[in-house]
């Protein structure tokens, strides 16, 4: 019965898995920093959009090999663990902690400004400033952490719907949109724009924290059916489909914003309603930018960052990394509720601080830490465990890994020293707290890890030959959407 009440339950398919993961990463980066961008470059946006991608494909890969090999919750953690060594481990499973939290927090004030403007465009006001922001985002966190503690079939299904509308709002407001769209935008760049090694490297670090987050299934692999199939196919698709996401609004952010006033973009702390401000489209667009972004982009990524976070503090806490409390599961809906909740008060105290430069700095360094480490941990296995089953591997792993972890060292050059040393400090926090836990239940050896190791289960003929055809289908409007996001950017250099 012990042993029943710690595993958590498989219920997520393929779109699920996707959506989760899609959901994460398109929110907060591409409404805030990631806008931020394209004051900064104009139009040649999206070519550190598109390097941002690249650099993002080859990881996503590796992912998918890690978590068709080891669908369990807590992703980074396992493959490190079992890869590396326990404190690193340790180390990349508390940084995707901490960047996620800060992520949800970051989304939630955005939420509370968006529902604001929405409210705004409809004529009705919240009064109280900042205070009113800081007690929405807290709302909102509440209501979301509740909803995960019910259950992943919940989860899922408020992730499918809040997706599945953020992307119809979005094509109605494109449509829109066109007609204000000037094409003389994209043919002429800002005369500040920063194309020296270092001003590239830190635009496209700032776009890549709009990637990041592109294996968040992986967390969540404990919960995944058929997680061999699955977890890949959701890693081949999540850095193209955050492409086109991220390409095709930047690309109206361009058009709608004469070039003389980008430089109001890039110091915006909401882009999108600055740069409809600016080209005074109010009204109904505004109303349904606001309500796609508010009610569909923040509310996968909260679903999405509340939910998956503690998965990792449970597993951590469930091999004895992290005090034994944080591994309960809750008797009837199967979720980790003491580590939901636990999170949960961390996010509230971090939206108390009210800064999105402070949450986005510290979200990025933890993103890239952890991804090092992740990265690495791929090679490792692939040494330490040459007859481990894979169902799938990524290709070309000898140079991949070491390149990929170069790159994203040479990006955490780019933060700042404030980031930097609170990251440092966390994981110094981690480490004493890993220790102590280790002084207190013992041990685990690789062997512990290992037992984990299960037979993959394979689908009936009928539902494989359904998932097969779910895919494909995905792979084809996945493929559209990136071609149309590459020739909007071209055609206005044809016209």
């Amino acid at each position: 019965m012990e042993q029943e009440n710690r595993m958590l339950k498989r219920t997520f398919g393929m779109k699920e898995a996707v959506t989760i993961t899609v959901g994460t990463v398109v929110g907060v980066g591409l409404f805030t920093t990631g806008a931020n961008v394209v004051g900064m470059m104009g139009s040649a946006v999206i070519i550190a959009t598109f390097v941002a991608m690249l650099i993002s494909i080859y990881p996503a890969l590796l992912y998918a090999e890690m978590g068709a090999a080891l669908p369990y919750a807590g992703g980074t953690y396992k493959y490190a663990s079992l890869g590396i060594g326990r404190p690193f481990g340790m180390l990349a499973g508390w940084n995707f902690i901490i960047s996620l939290v800060a992520v949800t927090s970051g989304e939630a004030l955005a939420f509370s400004f968006y529902f604001k403007t929405f409210l705004g465009a409809l004529g009705l006001e919240i009064p109280g400033g900042s205070t009113s922001d800081v007690i929405i985002a807290c709302i909102a966190v509440i209501v979301f952490m509740v909803c995960s503690v019910g259950g992943v079939e919940i989860t899922g299904r408020l992730q499918n719907g809040f997706m599945f509308f953020f992307w119809g709002v979005a094509i109605i407001w494109f449509l829109i949109m066109i007609p204000n769209v000037g094409l003389s935008n994209f043919v002429q760049l800002p005369d500040y724009v920063d194309f020296s090694t270092g001003g590239f490297i830190g635009s496209v670090a700032l776009i890549w924290w709009c990637f990041a987050g592109f294996e968040t299934c992986c967390a969540m692999g404990e919960e995944i059916k058929y997680p061999h199939i699955n977890i890949p196919r959701a890693l081949f698709l999540a850095p193209f489909i955050v492409f086109a996401v991220n390409a095709l609004f930047q690309w109206f952010l361009v058009g709608i914003v004469p070039t003389g006033e980008l430089p109001a973009i890039a110091e915006a702390s909401a882009p999108y309603a600055e740069a409809m401000t600016i080209a005074g489209i109010l009204g109904f667009p505004l109303i349904m930018l606001a309500a796609g972004i508010a009610f569909g982009g923040d509310f996968s990524t909260l679903n999405s960052s509340i939910s998956v976070p503690p998965r990792y503090l449970f597993t951590m806490a469930r091999d004895g990394a992290m005090p034994k409390f944080f591994a309960k599961v809750h008797p009837k809906y199967k979720t980790p509720y003491v580590a939901i909740l636990v999170l949960g008060i961390l996010t509230v105290l971090l939206i108390a601080t009210n800064s999105m430069i402070y949450i986005a700095s510290l979200s990025l360094f933890a993103d890239l830490f952890y991804y090092i480490i992740g990265i690495i941990a791929c090679g490792m296995l692939r040494k330490r465990q040459p007859d481990l089953e894979r169902p799938y591997k990524a290709p070309l792993w000898q140079v991949g890994v070491p390149v990929s972890a170069i790159i994203y060292i040479i990006m955490m050059t780019q933060l700042d020293r404030e980031a930097f040393w609170t990251g440092v400090i966390w994981c110094a926090v981690g480490l004493v707290i890993f220790f102590i836990c280790q002084a207190k239940y013992g041990k685990a050896g690789d062997e512990d890890l290992k037992a984990q190791i299960v037979a993959h289960e394979e689908p009936p003929a009928a539902e494989k030959a359904k998932m097969d055809k779910e895919f494909k289908i995905w792979r084809t409007v996945v493929a559209i959407a990136v071609v149309i996001a590459i020739l909007i950017y071209v055609i206005p250099f044809v016209v």
